[in-house]
């Protein structure tokens, strides 16, 4: 039973996913991912872990460049 209350609030769906490394923004989109709808906490499977690592490390040319402002909170 707990496992269906769990997949009732997870759904499929495609995110972008950012990582921040030595001051770089690093930005992946389309990647799938289970998004918990009350939360919007995203779970990724070990095989898109692995191949988001590798995206990342091979340093691929991108498909576009964005510029991004930065704030500071304080």
């Amino acid at each position: 039973m707990a496992n269906s209350l769990w997949n009732e609030k997870f759904v499929k769906r495609n995110v972008t996913y950012t990582l921040e490394v030595e001051d770089k923004l690093v930005v992946i989109e389309n990647v799938p991912a289970r998004v918990n709808l009350e939360t919007g906490e995203q779970l990724f499977s070990p095989d898109t872990v692995e191949r988001l690592h590798k995206i990342f490390w091979e340093h691929r040319k991108p498909k576009r460049m964005l510029q991004v402002p930065v704030y500071e909170y304080a």
